[in-house]
């Protein structure tokens, strides 16, 4: 089983950065953030799996995946916050592939997720 925590959400500017963070206990292969606005379709962040990244082309340039495995930490740098950024940002996990882990950035396919963290961005 795998649980997943995530931190770091917060209200900030427009062009600001923000660090969110993903407590990640148990073992898994793919990890990666994805986001719910209000009213709208969960969409994929950012997946990495065995340190290889994959983005989104709605953050690509602008956010960064990774994660430390000594402190079983995954984390999403988000820079030039856009207010189009502003979701619930939520951790997921699994033992996939990396097929099937790419796969998942746009089906939102794995099993474990947190319950996520609020980011919003304001002009």
């Amino acid at each position: 089983q795998v649980q997943l925590v995530e931190s770091g959400g917060d209200s900030v500017q427009v062009g600001g950065s923000l660090r969110l963070s993903c407590a990640v206990s148990g073992s898994t292969r793919c990890m990666g953030w994805f986001r719910q606005a209000p009213g709208k379709e969960r969409e994929g962040v950012a997946v990495i799996h065995r340190g290889v990244p994959v983005y989104g082309d709605s953050v690509k340039g602008r956010f960064t995946i990774s994660q430390d495995n000594d402190k079983n930490t995954l984390y999403l740098h988000l820079k030039s916050l856009k207010p189009e950024d502003t979701a619930r940002y939520f951790c997921a996990a699994d033992a996939t592939d990396y097929a099937d882990c790419y796969a998942a950035l746009v089906r939102g396919r794995l099993n474990f997720w947190g319950q996520g963290t609020q980011v919003t961005v304001s002009s």
